[in-house]
């Protein structure tokens, strides 16, 4: 990208580096390394970083970093830019699929997953079905060793995916695969809805899956099936036994009582959706999970979805590719196929693929390594460009008419506030599109909110919370926009005008550092200053600053005194320690959190 401009160099007698005097724009492209912006500017690397930390963007020498943020550096430097040609994407030719033959289609396994609340008997249910229902009897029961299993019931076979819960089942639809036809959601008799169970039901419908609901603890002395329906019909879920169309099973997964009934209807509700699939085809699926084994090498839990998968096919998966060389079943059998709707465990694969990665059986290497290689390409430039989902751009699919809900994951303090919120939010109307809440809760922003919105295409909306730090990082990786708001009538005429196409500029807000508050020190002038210790970033004098605690938004203001020792400094940065006084707060209690963010103004 140099070829565009004209040097000159001058040693200099410091330090020996070129004073280069540009007489053309730098040709930059629309993403790269700090380490190559480094040496496309001709400066240190520490000084392009001690840019981009001044600008308040923490980066390392390997980063890779966008045209936008490499012009802060370079308009620092006096160094005039322009973005690159956008290059043309290599042809990738896609053979086009014929229509399948009706013929050649038999009926498959229906894959189920479980969902809900952590302590209503998930687990227990599981290894009930399994101790009673495997597929293969053996003494000492099932040995799961691939996260998947089959049972066997009245002759049909149903698949099971042994999840940790609906944040791996969002996860994995997060990277594009279905891998669920069927969610269980399991409800304690004694306990009923509680906010996991919320968010599973939210997950579920999010995904487009039937629900089938598992009330469980059904001979406990506290049962009262009928307080779950009615918590269930106020999350739009009308079970049967009430009018509506979701089924529901009252079970108890310690004695055995219901377990048949459960199979019986997931066989029902496999049947209503017509689950077929040509077993001719060349293979086909989902990766459920993967790990690396020393003595084995990488293998990958894979759930076959069409095709057969045989040993010695040559798979790709995403941008990892590999040869079958051994296929085991849940128990650790040995398999030479796998038919559509079954899981296995898979060796072969040059390196660990990622879960819910799409999994194809190619003609042969040459092929596989083609796809790979395309795909890590492709991949690479997606994570260097990657950018929110903003306000903004839904605007622009809801004026084109490529979507027509502007879907929200609402988070707020306490739940008369969500409550509130909801409310109004689904009040608004517009001509060309509506609001959908895919969730709604109390409490800060969590990694299963982000996870949600991304696999959704949502954006994550903080009323008068804010964001814990994970969910922040993983919502920044993923793409994912989250807006926070503190006054309920600019986030209603936000939304409003968004859906209208007319959303005014606003203010967006980047996080520059955070600190945690370690100690309190009341001053002699009423004062309070806080002892704090800088986690993330790094802290300036006169920056804006935000009081949270328990992830609530307490108070926002301006740092008013920022010490390091007995010393007023400008700037502390990340793992130092420092003494903050905030301007117009006292109030500070120990394991508080100061966020200090950066304002700018645009659309979104």
């Amino acid at each position: 990208m140099v070829e565009n401009q004209t040097t000159t160099s001058k040693p200099t007698r410091r330090t020996g580096e070129a004073r280069r005097v540009r007489t053309r724009a730098l040709v930059l492209p629309q993403s790269l390394s700090v380490q190559h912006l480094a040496e496309l500017t001709g400066q240190n690397p520490i000084d392009v970083i001690k840019q981009l930390m001044r600008n308040g963007i923490m980066a390392s020498m390997n980063q890779v970093i966008d045209y936008k943020v490499a012009t802060l550096v370079t308009n620092a430097f006096g160094i005039p830019t322009t973005l690159a040609e956008p290059a043309a994407k290599p042809a990738v030719t896609v053979a086009k699929s014929a229509p399948e033959d009706e013929s050649k289609l038999s009926p498959r396994p229906p894959v189920v997953t479980i969902l809900g609340h952590v302590d209503h008997g998930k687990t227990a249910l599981l290894d009930a079905i399994r101790q009673t229902k495997v597929a293969d009897q053996e003494v000492g029961g099932i040995t799961q060793h691939i996260g998947a299993y089959q049972v066997e019931y009245k002759g049909h076979t149903v698949t099971f995916l042994d999840t940790p819960g609906h944040e791996a089942f969002t996860a994995i639809r997060a990277r594009g695969s279905r891998a669920t036809d069927i969610a269980v959601l399991v409800v304690a008799a004694d306990d009923g809805i509680m906010p996991q169970t919320v968010e599973a039901i939210d997950h579920a419908k999010a995904a487009g899956v039937p629900i089938v609901v598992a009330i469980n603890k059904m001979d406990l002395p506290g049962a009262d099936p009928e307080r779950v329906k009615r918590q269930l019909s106020e999350r739009d879920l009308l079970v049967e036994d009430w009018g509506g169309d979701v089924i529901s099973v009252e079970l108890s997964a310690r004695t055995g009582e219901g377990l048949d009934d459960l199979l019986e209807n997931i066989l029902v509700v496999a049947e209503l959706a017509e689950l077929k699939a040509n077993p001719d085809n060349p293979a086909t699926g989902v990766i459920i999970e993967s790990k690396l084994d020393r003595k084995r090498g990488p293998s990958a839990t894979l759930l076959v979805q069409d095709g057969t998968l045989r040993v010695g096919d040559y798979m790709v998966a995403g941008n990892v590719f590999g040869r079958v060389r051994a296929i085991a079943d849940e128990q650790g059998k040995p398999l030479k196929s796998v038919s559509p709707g079954m899981p296995a465990e898979v060796m072969g694969f040059g390196s660990l693929p990622v879960a819910g990665d799409h999994v194809k059986v190619v003609p042969d290497d040459r092929t596989a390594r083609s796809m790979a290689d395309a795909q890590d390409k492709l991949r690479t430039a997606q994570k260097a460009q990657a950018r929110a989902l903003t306000l903004e751009e839904v605007i622009n699919q809801i004026d084109a008419g490529d979507v027509k809900e502007l879907k929200l994951v609402l988070k707020a303090d306490v739940q008369g506030s969500v409550e509130a919120v909801q409310q109004s939010l689904e009040g608004l109307t517009a001509e060309t599109a509506k609001v959908r809440i895919l969730h709604a809760g109390s409490g800060a922003i969590t990694e299963s909110d982000v996870l949600l919105a991304s696999a959704s295409g949502a954006i994550v909306i903080g009323f008068t919370i804010g964001a814990e730090t994970s969910a922040e990082r993983l919502a920044n990786r993923m793409g994912v926009e989250i807006r926070h708001y503190d006054i309920i009538y600019q986030l209603i005429d936000d939304m409003q005008q968004a859906l209208n196409g007319m959303l005014e500029p606003v203010i967006t807000e980047t996080l520059v550092g955070r600190a945690e508050i370690r100690e309190v020190y009341p001053s002699r002038r009423g004062i309070t200053i806080a002892g704090c210790r800088v986690t993330e970033g790094r802290i300036t004098r006169g920056g804006s600053v935000r009081v949270l605690r328990d992830g609530k938004i307490l108070h926002d203001s301006v740092i008013a005194s920022l010490r390091h020792f007995r010393e007023e400094v400008n700037e502390i940065t990340n793992g130092s320690d420092c003494g903050v006084v905030v301007q117009g707060y006292n109030d500070f209690e120990e394991g508080d959190i100061l966020e200090v963010i950066r304002q700018d103004r645009g659309r979104s």
